[in-house]
């Protein structure tokens, strides 16, 4: 019978003293990292999957674009409800096996939902495959934990840096075989590929011992006080709620106005292309880790919001003038990458459980997100490009105003 890995969560190849074996297992080792990137790419993509492919679905069910934009916000919910369940369980049970059962249940329902006849049908899909995307979510606590304390917002960085790279691939290869091949073939090759990276995460994952006990769901009842007892996690969630809300409103509605005839009346595929842009964000993930390893987080978030709001008004301008429109893209992208990894590797390292504390700031990242696109979708309805420019500001005001508001009250407390 083999023995157990070491407690410490790494993997038995790297204590491995065989001559023979050592080298395959450093090997084996080197990938990790680069295998749960990828891993966090393929899965992150399924929640932004329908985004691109609205205008076909509308097609296919003989409605119009803006009367199933609901359905972007339906995956976001999803996501938010299964980080709200399932991260949390990264601390009480087997990683390996949660990975596993999750990556097949997100497969599955993916499959679901490319065989609907209806949007009803295929929000229902959605929302399993997105509670079921929680996969990097289970991996980021155990990136953190393994990476040296010095260079744990790079290793961070990476995988967030795979996570926005499966938004951008969403958007661009979602759209271009959309469009080629109809979106129900989108929805299946979404779910072989989640599949076979999710299981081969799975099998590489290290054997290790459950940090916490109690009940199954005990961290979903201790979030709030987790929450409560870390002022720089609660911080780190309300900025993101903002941030990523504002990003949210944009980047769900920006394919109807690149292909309505009153915006830029472009075809979904040529619309997908337009997601490129958003590489910046995958470049802009390993330069924020290592500015947040070298000058701490709150310079990193502070520095991100003046981008984002910088861009707002530019994607207003963006809806007549192309150009604006392509600058304000980069530009939201690098600010949301980076208050991403800065937030993150604050709310990761704050408290001593890391799954109940990530959970949380997802959860409230996303909870954020769903809204502000929801509302965006409304105001896209009534109001137009400059409606959803509107919820964007907002949402940045309100993320930054209420934490700054908190946070000079509380000098003040501890001043008096």
């Amino acid at each position: 019978m083999s023995s157990p890995a070491p407690a410490t969560g790494v993997p038995a190849a790297a204590t491995a003293t065989d001559g023979h074996t050592r080298p395959a297992r450093s090997f084996r080792s080197r990938l990790f990292l680069p295998l749960i990137a990828v891993c966090t790419a393929v899965t992150a993509a399924n929640i932004y999957l329908a985004a691109p492919l609205l205008p076909l679905i509308a097609r296919d069910f003989g409605s119009t674009p803006s009367a199933v934009a609901w359905l972007a916000s339906v995956a976001q919910f999803g996501y938010a409800a299964g980080l709200l369940f399932f991260a949390p369980l990264g601390d009480r049970v087997n990683r390996r096996r949660l990975v596993a059962v999750l990556t097949l249940a997100a497969a599955a329902a993916l499959v679901a939902g490319a065989a609907t006849g209806g949007t009803y049908a295929l929000a229902g899909a959605v929302l399993v495959a997105s509670a079921a995307t929680v996969v990097p979510q289970l991996l980021v606590p155990l990136v953190a934990e393994r990476a040296p304390a010095h260079q744990r917002g790079r290793h961070v960085a990476a995988v967030i840096a795979g996570l926005f790279t499966g938004i951008v691939a969403a958007r661009v290869l979602g759209a271009l075989a959309g469009q080629a091949f109809g979106w129900r073939w989108v929805f299946v090759g979404a779910a072989v590929l989640t599949a076979l990276l999710g299981l081969a995460t799975s099998a590489a994952l290290p054997r290790e011992t459950p940090r916490l006990g109690g009940p199954l769901f005990a961290g979903l009842t201790a979030l709030p006080g987790v929450v409560r007892r870390s002022p720089d996690l609660w911080r780190a969630c309300v900025r993101q709620a903002g941030m990523y809300g504002a990003w949210s409103a944009m980047w769900t509605t920006l394919a109807l106005l690149l292909t309505e005839e009153d915006g830029y009346g472009m075809t979904t595929a040529a619309a997908g292309l337009f997601g490129l842009f958003g590489l910046a964000a995958s470049v802009t993930a390993p330069l924020a880790g290592g500015l947040v390893d070298r000058f701490g987080a709150a310079k990193v978030v502070r520095t991100a919001y003046v981008g984002a709001a910088v861009s707002v008004p530019l994607f207003w301008l963006g809806g007549h003038v192309m150009a604006a429109l392509c600058a304000a893209a980069v530009l939201v992208h690098a600010a949301l990458v980076a208050s991403h990894v800065a937030n993150q590797t604050l709310a990761l390292t704050t408290t001593s459980a890391p799954a109940t504390a990530n959970t949380a700031y997802v959860v409230a990242g996303f909870a954020g997100g769903a809204v502000a696109s929801a509302v965006a979708g409304t105001a896209f309805t009534h109001w137009g490009w400059g409606g959803v420019c509107a919820v964007a500001g907002a949402w940045l005001a309100l993320g930054w105003g209420s934490t700054a508001v908190r946070s000079r009250a509380a000098r003040r407390v501890a001043g008096a």
